[in-house]
């Protein structure tokens, strides 16, 4: 049932109660009543969103506390063997549970976008408890983020979030979304053959490639946990095999976006995944809002413009936290010469990647400037 035919029902229900009231003004209170209900249950949506961003940012500096902590041991145990990195995990998963709940209650062209307050949490998590320091890049994109988060909430589309088996089935087979199915498709065989055939590993490529697996997995995640939400209230849709064919692409979406991700997590720096990743996924999660739950239907422009303006400060804003941020990496182990007698230290010898500290250079004019004698060698 769309919006108007919604309307047009109570609008006949309220009239047949009070055929006295003026049909103008029972329209009047029939719409904003309904306006009403639509920004309370958005509220639910935005406020666990919220909640479960703040919570994984948690779990992120609190995995990340236990690496550090084991790197300092002189024998570390396994990091999965830790308490502390297990509180940690188990915290993540509430975080994204909530993640998945909000879907049910907000736009998804909302909930994605939301991913910024990971980011501005964990900034200042890190500093308040891991003793990082504060940057002014750091103040000015928390500030950016939230005012962009700010705009995101106030001109969100007001659309009724009720997703049932029959509205998923109509979305699933409309033309806007087959178009861009058929796009998609084409364009991540394109990547995947550069990825794999000819051995193009940009980062771009691989991002792009996870960005077209989440705007997938955000349709899914929508649909699994709208159907959830009606069943819970009464409604039961759990007996539709479109249910379960969107819990299918849920999970394998899922698995082959972390797969990808984790690939360029290995081949690039966090400060060059984070916020390439976050633009690229809130874009996709955005542009399938759109198409496939026509979010946007009956927006005005300047909704629509403010929308996106608060999409582009979040952007700006993350990327500013992320800027120039280095990766905290455990002392290397090294060689103290300075200690030997008849020597003087100019430079720490370093091992090279194989742990391998190679032939000591002891000439005074060597380019390693390594070592220089105090004296000649004592007779035997």
């Amino acid at each position: 049932m769309d919006n108007l035919s919604l309307v047009a029902r109570i609008h006949s229900f309220n009239h047949t109660l009070e055929p006295d009231k003026p049909a103008e003004a029972l329209a009047n209170s029939t719409i904003s009543d309904f306006w009403g209900n639509t920004v309370k249950i958005h509220l639910v949506g935005i406020l666990l969103a919220i909640t479960g961003n703040f919570l994984i940012s948690i779990s992120l500096n609190i995995q990340k506390c236990t690496h550090l902590r084991l790197s300092q041991r002189g024998n570390p145990k396994p990091y999965y063997k830790s308490k502390l990195w297990w509180c940690g995990i188990i915290l993540m998963g509430i975080g994204e549970l909530g993640n998945f709940a909000a879907y049910g209650f907000a736009p998804a062209t909302l909930v994605a976008p939301l991913g910024c307050v990971a980011v501005i949490a964990s900034a200042v998590i890190s500093v308040v408890f891991l003793k990082e320091v504060m940057r002014p890049s750091d103040v000015l994109g928390a500030t950016l983020a939230t005012a962009g988060t700010y705009l995101l909430v106030t001109f969100a589309p007001r659309v009724s979030q009720e997703v049932t088996a029959v509205k998923v089935q109509k979305y699933f087979v409309s033309w806007q979304f087959l178009i861009y199915l058929i796009l998609e498709i084409i364009i991540f065989c394109v990547l995947l053959y550069l990825y794999k055939r000819k051995g193009m590993k940009h980062i771009v490529v691989l991002l792009m490639i996870v960005a077209l697996l989440a705007s997938m997995t955000v349709i899914s995640v929508k649909a699994v946990s709208g159907m959830i939400t009606v069943s819970v209230k009464g409604n039961m849709q759990l007996q539709y095999p479109i249910f379960y064919v969107m819990l299918i692409i849920m999970i394998a979406s899922c698995a082959f976006q972390v797969k990808f991700l984790n690939q360029a997590m290995e081949l690039y720096k966090a400060t060059e995944v984070v916020p390439i990743n976050f633009v690229f996924f809130t874009a996709s999660a955005v542009i399938a809002g759109v198409i496939f739950y026509q979010e946007f239907h009956g927006a005005s422009l300047l909704n629509i413009f403010m929308f996106l303006f608060g999409c582009s400060l979040s952007f700006l804003g993350v990327f500013l936290i992320a800027r120039n941020r280095e990766e905290e990496k455990p002392e290397a182990s090294y060689i103290d010469f300075g200690q030997i007698p008849g020597k003087k230290l100019l430079n720490k010898i370093q091992p090279d990647p194989d742990n391998n500290y190679g032939t000591l250079q002891n000439d005074e004019n060597s380019s390693n400037n390594g070592l220089v004698e105090h004296g000649k060698a004592q007779p035997s």
